[in-house]
């Protein structure tokens, strides 16, 4: 079973579609829900803490906004824990997204300069579309599955 990040981060759609296919996703969703329940967290939507920004500067210098390197501290590490990606381009917003064009910008880079396996698709304009994406999308989560270039079968 590998870790996949899925793209945007709190998309519920891919977050299913890995699941479905074995593997664990690594989403937004948990990860927010993980930092709510610390007593130095107020209270919905104030989901982060004046730390956060600061460790975002492992991702981007201090010139980036507070809220960009805020969000790269809780999704950076997410990345970096991933054995493969799904990254689907220029989604509507009520696919899911981070809220934040620079955040994203940043995400994609750190996916491409960690180098792992990832699958590129575009989001779908219609059904025969959405049903090429899934296909792809499952192409490549069956891939990670593969051990010593045999299929995983669990």
């Amino acid at each position: 079973m590998a870790k996949i990040f899925i793209f945007p981060p709190n998309s519920l759609i891919l977050y299913d579609l890995v699941v479905r296919e074995g593997h664990t996703p690594l989403g937004l969703g948990e990860e927010v829900s993980k930092n709510l329940s610390k007593p130095e967290i107020d209270s919905p939507p104030m989901n982060i803490t004046p730390d956060f920004p600061r460790r975002g500067l492992k991702y981007a210098a201090i010139e980036v906004p507070a809220g960009v390197r805020g969000r790269l501290a809780l999704i950076g590490p997410l990345i970096e824990e991933a054995d493969g990606a799904i990254v689907v381009e220029e989604p509507e917003a009520l696919f899911g997204c981070a809220s934040c064009g620079r955040t994203n910008e940043f995400l994609l880079h750190l996916i491409k300069r960690r180098g792992i396996p990832s699958v590129r698709v575009p989001y779908p304009k219609g059904e025969a579309d959405a049903k090429i994406m899934v296909s792809k999308i499952k192409s490549f989560l069956k891939t990670m599955g593969e051990k010593d270039g045999k299929p995983n079968n669990s």
